[in-house]
């Protein structure tokens, strides 16, 4: 009899589990043009086109709302691309019309790198305010409308306003401060490009070329393929490499242990949201942060250490 109602409270258990890892995997973190035209008329999905304005109105995925990226990745002070307060990104939620429990698929460019990771960046801020179903469209607009012509709207779409009700996860967020605490005892990763992981190059924001003490170089760049050479710029998809490619890469610098603490960055939280969102959503390491003030912040502080 005992062992029948440990059984049950077993069973009980499961059925109560299973659903949330169900629901969890409701969406991949990469998801394809084929998906998303299946999808559209699903009513949990929400799909932020995070273009310009001017380039949604011309036109869009039906279904679509704007939201531009400048709205998710503000300036603070000095510092670019820095995270909007947390009562402002709930404004932005809510007004969006964006659940915890929503199925929202981020659509950006693909054209440029920083158009790449713009996309990584929006939705990284998505799951620090807690959103968990979180998908960024491979290739972008870039694939959808001028290389594989699928249909497009120019009707505008004006979300439903809803108080955004999500938990803030802001184990995801690494701070100048914790970074600095973690020096030693987390694997550090520089995604910028080798020549400014190597201190031979910087950019005219950040103030001192170098890397943070014992950090590891991944660049973001290379978790795209390459399109063909000659083709035009607005034609090239820059899609994901596929997941064995990507976790070989990830596994040759970081190792294999997904328990293990990794704090990414790059110039301003923004290339570094690449490596984060394949890192964490695609391959599941369990403990991955973003610097968000990244270099920009690091080099301003003469107390930060710099490796040359």
């Amino acid at each position: 009899m005992r062992k029948l109602k440990m059984m049950t409270m077993l069973l009980v258990l499961l059925a109560l589990v299973l659903p949330l890892s169900v629901f969890a995997r409701d969406i991949e973190p990469i998801v394809s043009t084929d998906w998303l035209e299946k999808n559209l008329s699903n009513p949990k999905l929400i799909l932020v086109d995070i273009r310009k304005p001017e380039e949604y109105k011309a036109g869009h995925i039906s279904g679509a709302i704007n939201v531009f990226y400048n709205s998710w990745a503000v300036k603070k002070g000095a510092l670019d691309n820095q995270l909007p307060s947390d009562d402002d990104l709930k404004d932005l939620l809510s007004a969006s019309g964006i659940q915890p429990d929503s199925l929202v698929v981020v659509a950006g460019l693909t054209e440029t790198g920083p158009d790449r990771v713009n996309s990584t960046r929006v939705g990284w801020t998505l799951k620090y305010a807690g959103v968990e179903n979180v998908g960024i469209l491979d290739g972008g607009h870039n694939k959808w409308i001028n290389r594989e012509k699928r249909s497009v709207s120019t009707d505008v779409v004006r979300p439903k306003a809803k108080p955004y009700r999500g938990k803030f996860n802001k184990d995801v967020l690494a701070t100048k401060d914790y970074v600095m605490a973690q020096l030693g005892k987390a694997i550090i990763v520089d995604t910028r490009e080798p020549d400014f992981f190597m201190g031979k190059q910087k950019l005219p924001f950040v103030e001192k070329a170098g890397r943070i003490p014992g950090a590891v170089n991944l660049p973001t760049a290379q978790v795209f393929e390459k399109y063909p050479p000659g083709e035009h710029l607005e034609m090239c998809c820059n899609t994901y490499k596929d997941k064995s490619a990507l976790a070989n890469m990830a596994s040759g610098v970081v190792g294999n242990d997904k328990s293990k603490e990794i704090i990414v960055y790059c110039d301003t939280g923004r290339v570094a949201s690449g490596w984060w969102w394949i890192l964490h959503e695609v391959l599941e390491y369990k403990n991955v942060r973003n610097f968000d003030g990244s270099m920009q912040e690091w080099a301003m502080d003469p107390k930060a250490p710099l490796q040359p």
